[in-house]
């Protein structure tokens, strides 16, 4: 399925410190003070209160001001997107005064022990800030393809912490999406084709996905030979998530970073063709314009070594956890010594978090 290993949380980390974690981390890389903050949304499927977003959590975390907009957003792995499209439209309406956006995408996705989903399970979190100058992408909103349709591909009850999905159904569906969105797309930008893309990245719920992606798209431009491209355009994007699995809405700003950090070639000035897809379903396909500079500034994050840091868990750590994640809503509050953002427990039914150490 193109995955060969997947990132797993442990008990004291949850949507909330993933996503915390991923905005402190944009922020210090782009030397953003909280107080330029002026948006602040998450986009997630796996959120930890049906009222309380994730996002309020992160403002605590973070210090970020009360004069800002904080809120979530749900669309299955398409969350993350509408988040960052509304980001940019509020950047474009001159409503954010020079004040920029954070949109983070967290996730944790799982399907259980033992089941077929099992595989394609990962967890982690991508943070987007938007500004009127750009330092890696420039975007355009108003030229995006978008589709939805009222489908049940995937879905997670509200009385159900794993997610269920009709395997061979959503994969038709997110097919059905890409044809949609980029039959828009092209309707918005007469003439273009795939061959104008430097690159691709797409929605990579498994690295597999991609492929067959890929192929659908290049077959809707008359290519006989999708594959002989994949390589050069696509490739690339999926070493990071090689390594991580799937992580809902972040899924393809990860497949972006990973592009971004392993292209061996200069995309300065390229143009990429990106697609998110979240089940039930909605879609968008849109290019953004590389930046000046933009992959030795994702290179300086040095997300590789992040990724070799993590630990390796035995199959028994592992089911442990699962296990134990079951009644993390029970979890009583905890006073252990650590850093970094960690999720301590629930104390009268509020959920508690403890940010890095001074």
């Amino acid at each position: 399925i193109g995955t060969w290993r997947m990132g797993v949380a442990p008990i004291d980390e949850d949507t909330v410190t993933l996503a915390a974690r991923a905005a402190s981390m944009a922020m210090t890389s782009a030397g953003a003070k909280p107080d330029e903050i002026g948006m602040l949304v998450v986009g997630t499927e796996t959120a930890v209160d049906h009222s309380k977003p994730v996002s309020s959590f992160v403002q605590g975390l973070l210090g970020i001001g009360s004069r800002c907009r904080v809120f979530e957003t749900k669309h299955a792995c398409y969350g993350g997107t509408a988040a960052l499209m509304m980001a940019l439209d509020w950047i474009r309406s001159g409503s954010a005064n020079g004040r920029k956006a954070l949109v983070v995408c967290s996730d944790i996705a799982r399907y259980g022990l033992k089941t077929a989903g099992e595989p394609t399970q990962g967890a982690g979190a991508v943070a987007l800030l938007v500004s009127e100058n750009p330092r890696l992408l420039e975007l355009d909103p108003s030229r995006t393809g978008q589709f939805a349709a009222d489908v049940h591909d995937f879905w997670r009850p509200l009385y159900s912490k794993d997610a269920f999905v009709d395997g061979h159904y959503s994969v038709q569906c997110y097919l059905d999406a890409i044809t949609g969105a980029y039959r828009h797309f092209q309707e918005l930008t007469p003439g273009v084709t795939a061959n104008d893309f430097a690159a691709l990245a797409y929605h990579v719920p498994y690295g597999k996905m991609a492929r067959k992606a890929h192929r659908q798209l290049r077959s809707l431009d008359g290519d006989a030979a999708p594959d002989a491209s994949f390589d050069a355009q696509v490739s690339a994007s999926l070493v990071f998530p090689a390594q991580v699995g799937n992580i809902y809405t972040g899924s393809l700003y990860l497949a972006l970073a990973s592009l971004l950090s392993t292209s061996t070639r200069d995309l300065d000035g390229q143009r990429l063709g990106l697609f998110s897809y979240g089940s039930g379903s909605c879609a968008e396909f849109f290019e953004g314009h590389v930046v000046a500079g933009a992959q030795a500034r994702v290179q300086a994050l040095q997300l590789q070594a992040l990724l070799d840091a993590r630990r390796k868990l035995t199959i028994d750590e592992y089911e442990t956890i699962m296990r134990a994640r079951e009644a993390t809503d029970e979890k009583t509050m905890e006073t252990v010594a650590g850093d970094g953002f960690r999720f301590l427990g629930v104390d009268a039914h509020k959920r508690t978090y403890a940010g890095p150490t001074a």
